[in-house]
């Protein structure tokens, strides 16, 4: 059966508000990662239905919080709460969070092609 942890997996994402690891289990993605800042990417998602992420993700949240931003209502989960995120959401990211996600790796995939897109954009000031 695969598995993985946080130190075998090696540091893809290395940016100021956060050090992303992120490794293929089967059809899923395993993130493990640490918020350094508080940090609204919502204008990240531009682009995607609705502006939000339409990706599910189920969670542990190991330290800190995070929010979930949805149309009509905000899901807040903090230390040792265990999560799912249904598509449709933005998410609100504050510093010392700790986060282990499971996202199927398709429907990342194209979200992340958003993300990077957009990420690329506000780099290069446009």
């Amino acid at each position: 059966m695969p598995r993985t942890s946080k130190t075998e997996t090696p540091v893809s994402v290395d940016e100021p508000m956060i050090e992303g690891r992120y490794a293929e289990l089967g059809d899923y993605t395993v993130g493990f990662e640490t918020h350094r800042a508080d940090f609204d990417p919502a204008p990240l998602f531009s682009g995607l239905p609705g502006d939000r992420c339409q990706c599910p993700h189920w969670g542990v949240v190991r330290a800190g919080k995070i929010v979930f931003r949805y149309a009509d209502h905000d899901e807040e989960y903090t230390a040792g709460d265990a999560y799912y995120g249904a598509p449709g959401h933005v998410p609100l990211l504050f510093a010392g969070t700790e986060l282990i996600e499971f996202s199927p790796s398709g429907p990342l995939a194209a979200t992340m092609a958003v993300v990077t897109r957009n990420v690329a954009a506000m780099k290069a000031g446009t």
